[in-house]
């Protein structure tokens, strides 16, 4: 039984709609103006909202407004009741998040035409929302345990060998043992300070006094540290011939260095990772219109228009296809990153060509 709050100041109109909807096998409350009725959406999260526009103490804009910031309200559909039609009047509702207008006076069938719609399309969204979460799910199921437990193989692995067989193994052998449990060790420390960034990201995105803070930072764009970084990362990738960075500009930008680094630090790493060596990738820099824009652009698998729109974290394509590491993490913190410090991340593909991933970043 789906629960409908009706605030509605003229008791005759109350009571006619909650008689229609009570018959009609709703289960309806009533508010006789807009502060009990806030009051009452917030103890009872109805799953609609009927509300009149011209209220005593609260106004229909200003519960509306209300129920929009409060994350339990925020999504719960809402149709405005009201005796005006002047498009301004509307406008300003929908600006404001309404579902849907009823002029007065309405007919039964205006009513509940207009209830089962907005009641319908909340039905879509809940299943859509669960539809992308148990995706996500099951890409956290198949990648996380994966990503963890191959590193912790290797370094439980040739530890207990390097305990058991010190006496009898060769220095290179030990070497050689010593480097994969570090780069084991590097693999896993990576995954969890990437985990424990997208979550503080999240978080972040929720403050926007942190937003500032993190806006109120300055670097000077290139710097030779960055370049450095860049040329390391490439060469541990065994690929340094590959890569060709072109910085043609610099220009100060809202943002600390280490952030600036992670940022192209991820673009790089996953051009590395979805293309095959010996192809070419280009990192180039432009300044256009006081926006520095940075582009990197590999030869390798691509993507597909639906996969760029399903990015997210924790999303991998064609895992079972192909063998790759990370948990899809690192463009994500890259786009998350950029759009905190005021900026954008887009991705061009072209499916078995190439892919171009572009960050805007205003300067100052």
């Amino acid at each position: 039984m789906y629960k409908i709050l009706v605030i509605e100041d003229e008791t005759s109109v109350r009571q006619n709609l909650w008689e229609l909807l009570t018959y009609e096998d709703f289960d309806v409350i009533a508010a006789e103006n807009g502060r009990i009725g806030v009051q009452l959406a917030q103890q009872e999260i109805p799953d609609l909202v009927i509300c009149d526009v011209m209220m005593p103490e609260l106004d229909g804009h200003a519960v509306l407004n209300i129920l929009r910031q409060e994350p339990t309200t925020a999504t719960i559909p809402l149709i405005f009741l009201t005796a005006k039609s002047d498009k301004t009047d509307l406008r300003q509702g929908m600006e404001l998040g309404a579902d849907d207008y009823i002029t007065k006076p309405f007919t039964r069938a205006e009513l509940l035409a207009a209830i089962s719609s907005r009641l319908q399309k909340q039905v879509t969204i809940h299943q859509q929302s669960e539809k992308r979460l148990d995706e996500l799910r099951s890409s956290i199921t198949m990648s996380l345990p994966h990503e963890m437990r191959t590193p912790l193989n290797g370094i439980l692995g040739f530890s207990e060998l390097l305990m058991k067989e010190a006496n009898t193994l060769s220095r290179h052998e030990i070497r050689d043992m010593a480097l994969f449990i570090h780069l084991s060790g590097e693999r896993l420390h990576r995954l969890v300070q990437n985990f424990l960034l997208y979550a503080e990201l999240e978080i972040i995105a929720t403050d926007s006094k942190r937003i500032n803070q993190l806006r109120s930072q300055k670097t000077i764009f290139p710097s030779m540290a960055l370049k450095k970084i860049i040329t390391e990362q490439a060469k541990q990738a065994e690929r340094d011939a590959d890569l060709h960075v072109n910085f043609q500009t610099y220009c100060c930008l809202q943002i600390c260095e280490t952030k600036l680094y992670k940022i192209i630090e991820e673009l790089i790493d996953n051009a590395l990772k979805f293309s095959e060596s010996g192809t070419t990738i280009h990192l180039v820099s432009t300044l256009v219109s006081n926006q520095l824009i940075i582009s990197v652009t590999d030869h390798g698998r691509g993507m597909t228009a639906a996969q760029i729109a399903e990015l997210g974290a924790y999303r991998q394509f064609d895992r079972q296809l192909y063998e790759q590491q990370g948990l899809g993490l690192g463009l994500i913190i890259a786009k998350r990153m950029t759009e905190l410090h005021g900026g954008e991340l887009s991705i061009q593909s072209q499916l078995g060509e190439k892919t171009v991933v572009q960050v805007v970043l205003p300067c100052i």
